[in-house]
Parts: C-alpha cells; sequence; structure tokens
C-alpha cells in the first residue's frame, strides 16, 4: 500500500493520476495546504522541503519520496510502465518531465499568483509570467506536432506537463491557437484515470474569491 499525501493542484494531481493509470492500491491523505498542514512536524518528516505532494510506500520499508518528478520516476520504474526500459527512451521521457519541473510548473505557477492571487496587480510581472509560460505551451505544442505523445507512447512526460496545461485559463493563458496542444489536451482528459486522478482527493467546496483569499494567506507564511 502506498499512502499519498497531497492536494487538489497541478503538482497533487500528477502524482494521482500516474498512480491511477498504474493502477496500484494506494491512500490518499488531504493535506491542507491553505491550513499550513505542510508545515508541521509530521509532514516534515516525509518531505523536508514542505511541499506537497509526498508519498510513502510501506511495501518498501517505508520510504519516502518527495518531488514529483522523483515521485513520477519511482512509479515508473517500480512498475516498469509509463516509461521505456531502453537508456535513449527513458533519458527522452525524464527530459520532458524535467521540462515541467523546471519551466512550465515554476512560470505557471508564478503566472497563477500574480495574476489570480496577487493583491497588488502589477501588468508588467503578469505579462512576464504569462508570456514565458504561453512561449513552452508553443514548445509543446511543435512537439506534438507529428507525434500522438510527447515521447512516443503515453508515458509519466504527458501526466507531468499535462496536469499544468489543463488549468491554463486560471493563468489567464488561451491555448486555441496551439492545435497541437489543444489535441493532446483534449485526448488526455478523456482518459479515465486522468479523469478518477484529477477527484483526488476531493474538489474543495470553494468560489473563487474563497480560494484567492486563501491564497493570498498562504503566500504570507
Amino acid at each position: 500500500m502506498i499512502t499519498l499525501y497531497t492536494a487538489p493542484t497541478p503538482n497533487g494531481y500528477k502524482a494521482s493520476i500516474a498512480l491511477e493509470e498504474l493502477g496500484l492500491p494506494y491512500e490518499a491523505k488531504f493535506v491542507n495546504i491553505l491550513a499550513g498542514d505542510q508545515k508541521q512536524p509530521e509532514f516534515l518528516a516525509i518531505n523536508p522541503n514542505g511541499r506537497i505532494p509526498a508519498m510513502v510506500d510501506r511495501d518498501n520499508g517505508d520510504f519516502a519520496i518527495f518531488e514529483l518528478g522523483a515521485i513520477l520516476i519511482y512509479l515508473a520504474e517500480k512498475t516498469g510502465r509509463l516509461m521505456p526500459s531502453d537508456v535513449k527512451g527513458r533519458s527522452q521521457v525524464i527530459q520532458w518531465v524535467m521540462f515541467q519541473m523546471a519551466g512550465l510548473g515554476p512560470m505557471q505557477g508564478q503566472a497563477n499568483v500574480f495574476y489570480r492571487y496577487f493583491e497588488e496587480k502589477i501588468p508588467a510581472v503578469i505579462a512576464r509570467y504569462q508570456n514565458e509560460t504561453k512561449r513552452l505551451y508553443i514548445v509543446l505544442d511543435k512537439r506534438l506536432a507529428d507525434r500522438e505523445y510527447l515521447c512516443g507512447d503515453y508515458s509519466i512526460a504527458d501526466i507531468a506537463n499535462w496536469s499544468w496545461v489543463r488549468s491554463h485559463a486560471w493563468a489567464g493563458i488561451t491555448i486555441d491557437d496551439l492545435p497541437n496542444l489543444v489535441r493532446w489536451h483534449k485526448q488526455l482528459a478523456e482518459r479515465p484515470a486522468c479523469k478518477r486522478g484529477v477527484e483526488v482527493p476531493f474538489k474543495l467546496d470553494l468560489d473563487e474569491k474563497s480560494m484567492a483569499q486563501g491564497a493570498r494567506t498562504l503566500l504570507q507564511r
């Protein structure tokens, strides 16, 4: 049994989608990041960086894993699925996972913060992060021009990137002018495991104003 400590965010969804795709038995535990649960000692013992998600594999000596790229690679290697076994294919998948971890996630995360949550609206800052996120979307669109998925077969690279692309509107960004990205996005959105994964642990029953206020409170910690 795997225990997943998560919250309904793009990073949280990546882990739950992967677990759903792989059919691994797991228990999801909600971490209320707006209340600061991720800073409590019991969570920091699993992830000293105090971020969700984190995971404990009870079948592997209560082995704790944090950082989303590491979680996805661990699950792929544990099952022998969602990542090729050959060196070249494995490297390509990891490259596109790192593309998301180092580029798309941080840039779109900042776009979310300044467009949606930050109380003071600073147009130049909002444009800076939205434009960089859009540039990264264009990179994905070009990559998908001649292939169904990012690295041949469906993989953790698709899971990692889709979990952020699916929330493009929340950052105030359109993808309507990127047909390859739109096609891929819609295709993944119809996957049963993706549908289940984004429902884990549950949908927060909060309106946009409440979410923004909670996020601003979180930013002040």
